[in-house]
């Protein structure tokens, strides 16, 4: 199975958001390389909020060109056979936490943003992974900062998106 056909499937499982979700299906139906950030109408990216709900807490990055504290994410690449893979992938990468697993039942939310040209958008599928109880994190290149924030911080520092990502998680929790 590519992993487009993946995402079809997994969006075609997600309860919720079916407007946003309708939006990415009809996408991926239109656009055979919307997988990828080739595709300049817009493509599919993965992210993963890193949480340690034993103590209450997030791991942001302060990315590095945005300049906004946002949950682990990014572009899809040739070896992830699935969206959870390279959510998981891109988890690790940028935060440096070994141990991560998913959040089961496959994405939190969902979100589309627009980005500077050549492409125009990004089709965010958004799921949790939690840390272990003795996670240590590394910062990578592509994050000026990476800090643990409280639930309750993560309003003051992040954006609407992340917000509501966490309160997602926070309820599948």
């Amino acid at each position: 199975m590519s992993l487009h056909d993946d995402a079809v499937l997994v969006l075609k499982g997600y309860e919720g958001q079916e407007e946003l979700r309708g939006l990415y299906l009809d996408h991926l139906s239109a656009h055979p390389d919307g997988m990828w950030k080739s595709c300049h109408a817009g493509h599919l990216t993965a992210s993963a909020l890193v949480i340690d709900p034993s103590r209450g807490r997030v791991l942001l990055t302060l990315h590095r060109k945005l300049r906004m504290w946002l949950q682990m994410g990014g572009h899809c690449e040739p070896g992830d056979a699935t969206l959870a893979d390279a959510a998981l992938r891109e988890a690790l990468e940028e935060s440096g936490v070994e141990g991560l697993t998913l959040l089961p039942g496959g994405p939190v939310t969902l979100d589309r943003h627009p980005i500077p040209a050549p492409c125009h958008w990004h089709l965010d599928v958004q799921y949790a992974a939690l840390a272990p109880a003795d996670a240590v994190e590394a910062i990578s290149d592509e994050s000026l900062d990476l800090r643990w924030f409280g639930y309750d911080e993560v309003a003051e520092v992040a954006d609407t998106s992340v917000v509501r990502l966490l309160e997602a998680a926070r309820a599948r929790l």
